[in-house]
């Protein structure tokens, strides 16, 4: 499978109820997804994806803020690619549901 995006970026926490961790997508990317998200967002700005860590694929959304695009790394694929906080994660991804 081949992906349209490749993100490396620093695994961060953002704490809420629960800790959750993010990679952010720099401002150029951003603001490309922003222009098409139009056409695959379900609502609140968030944008379904499909991707890749390591060797391990998931599904998420990403989620905006504060002009840019968050994407939220699963614990399932945090633990099975054992990252840690502060650590520069490299995501492959595409926007929309992935395909059957």
């Amino acid at each position: 499978m081949s992906y349209e995006f490749l993100v490396k970026s620093e695994l961060i926490e953002w704490r809420g109820p629960a800790p959750y961790y993010f990679v952010r997508i720099d401002q150029q990317i951003s603001e490309y997804i922003k222009s098409d998200a139009k056409f695959v967002s379900y609502g609140w700005g968030v944008v379904p994806i499909y991707g890749k860590v390591g060797q391990n694929q998931f599904t998420t959304s990403l989620i905006p803020r504060e002009g840019i695009y968050l994407i939220p790394i699963k614990d399932a694929v945090r633990k099975a690619e054992s990252l840690e906080l502060g650590e520069l994660v490299e995501v492959s991804f595409n926007l929309g549901k992935q395909p059957n």
